[in-house]
């Protein structure tokens, strides 16, 4: 993904994440499905599903540390104006350490994500190439587990749920043709 796209994507679902009020003027929840949500906005229209991790930990020199962090989501975006399908993005609540691959485990299938740049630091996404066949590994499992490293050093695993994913991404796949 070219760096703008990072950066307005990043800020875009920063906005929706962190600002309920912003959310519900720009993108509309359409369904809920156990432990993920569907979302579409207007023109253009785009749609995701959208995840909070069911629990976290934090180590820091091989301890469980107390942190503070932002939101905590696993995205998947439709837009078909720009052709995309099936786009993963993970928001960790805190800048990713650059250079640092962040890794999702869905089963025994692993999968990289590259932190964004810059603003987009909080962000990480895998090669657009991956994106089916995680999609395809979530579809098939019954959790996704996600650990990165913050830019201070702190390693976070934040465990998702897959119950209701076919059923959201469906729904999205649906709305966004």
């Amino acid at each position: 993904m070219p760096t703008g796209t990072w950066k307005a994507l990043a800020l875009t679902l920063a906005a929706l994440v962190t600002s309920p009020a912003l959310a519900q003027a720009a993108a509309e929840r359409v369904a809920a499905h156990n432990d993920w949500t569907v979302f579409q906005t207007g023109a253009p229209r785009e749609c995701y599903i959208v995840s909070q991790p069911t629990g976290s930990v934090a180590k820091r020199d091989g301890q469980n540390v107390q942190v503070n962090r932002g939101d905590i989501r696993l995205f998947v975006r439709f837009n078909p104006g720009e052709g995309v399908r099936n786009e993963v993005s993970f928001t960790g609540g805190y800048p990713l350490r650059a250079g640092t691959p962040v890794q999702l485990k869905v089963g025994s299938e692993s999968f990289n994500l590259t932190p964004g740049p810059g603003d987009a630091s909080g962000w990480a996404w895998p090669a657009a190439q991956d994106d089916g066949g995680i999609v395809a590994a979530m579809r098939r499992g019954s959790t996704a587990t996600i650990t990165g490293v913050s830019a201070r050093g702190t390693t976070t695993t934040d465990t998702f749920s897959l119950s209701g994913f076919t059923a959201a991404i469906n729904k999205a796949d649906e709305l966004c043709k």
